[in-house]
């Protein structure tokens, strides 16, 4: 069952189009993540559906609600972990969450309770007297995580969870999310860093220029757009032409980034011709959802 529908949700600031009549079913329990380059409307799409900013055209619903005519009953079920720290450097980690808590009208006695309850599961217990800039950039984040914990939520919004930390740190981080998962709280993820969308989504979409390019689970939408390896081979840029011709000639799929050629849908016992003008013997690996992000996107910044 969708726990979150948009039916042609448009967002438009003067010529710019942030997010183009967008249709999308996010299930509930599912980790369901947004995958894009800076721009893409990822973030953009968070703000609607979390009430924050209003879009220009279609409809949004949560829980069966209606979110226009809705939005305090809707917010009172949700949490936002956002990508920038606006934890109070005044107050002490405690002290931030029952803060926060009273945002939601919950019972100072309550308050105290559930922080204490997503302190221990977020590691951070021994912590709560901590001043904030006591704390690692780790321990800040999964200090946002437990704040956007703290009313309850059936559904938690994540704006890259793990940027800026440490190994130890985001692996935590993605048990912590894998936890929250297996109680059955909806995550709608959006991240740039493919390992973890893999690592912890049920299905993928990625955003380029506000437009949904492709939906699915990761391992579908690698096989799909990348299959099972990936050749890579450095080649001259010189013979870029003349390799081009040769890669047509085969039928091959194929991306080619200066000096750097992808050759994808490939298998070991393929045969790939491509001298005089390839520097290297080809190196074969497993492909990747980063694989599928370029191919879909480009390699090169668009700003």
């Amino acid at each position: 069952m969708a726990i979150i529908q948009t039916n042609f949700l448009s967002k438009k600031y003067k010529r710019l189009i942030a997010v183009n009549n967008l249709n999308l079913d996010i299930e509930e329990g599912e980790c369901f993540g947004l995958l894009g380059p800076n721009g893409a409307g990822k973030t953009t799409l968070i703000r609607m559906i979390t009430a924050v900013s209003p879009p220009t055209a279609g409809n949004i619903w949560v829980l069966d609600k209606d979110l226009e005519h809705h939005p305090r009953q809707i917010k009172a079920v949700i949490g936002v972990i956002p990508q920038v720290d606006n934890l109070d450097p005044d107050l002490t980690v405690i002290q931030n969450l029952i803060t926060f808590a009273r945002y939601f009208n919950i019972p100072k006695k309550e308050a105290l309770q559930r922080s204490m309850e997503v302190l221990t599961l977020l590691q951070l217990e021994e912590k709560i007297n901590n001043r904030i800039n006591e704390l690692s950039g780790g321990m800040k984040r999964r200090l946002l995580i437990a704040r956007g914990l703290i009313n309850s939520p059936k559904i938690i919004f994540l704006d890259e969870p793990t940027i800026g930390l440490d190994p130890q740190s985001k692996y935590l981080v993605w048990r912590k999310l894998a936890d929250l998962k297996s109680q059955g709280i909806t995550q709608l993820l959006s991240t740039q860093n493919m390992e973890e969308a893999h690592e912890l989504c049920d299905r993928v979409a990625i955003m380029h220029q506000g437009n949904i390019l492709c939906l699915d689970t990761p391992n579908k939408l690698i096989s799909k757009y990348a299959g099972d390896e990936v050749y890579e081979i450095k080649i001259s840029l010189e013979d870029k032409p003349a390799i081009v011709g040769q890669l047509k000639d085969q039928s091959l799929d194929f991306d080619i980034v200066e000096d750097r050629l992808y050759i994808f849908h490939s298998k070991a016992d393929d045969e790939i011709n491509l001298m005089p003008g390839s520097l290297q013997k080809p190196k074969r690996r497993p492909a990747t959802l980063e694989d599928v992000f370029f191919k879909l996107t480009g390699r090169s910044l668009d700003e």
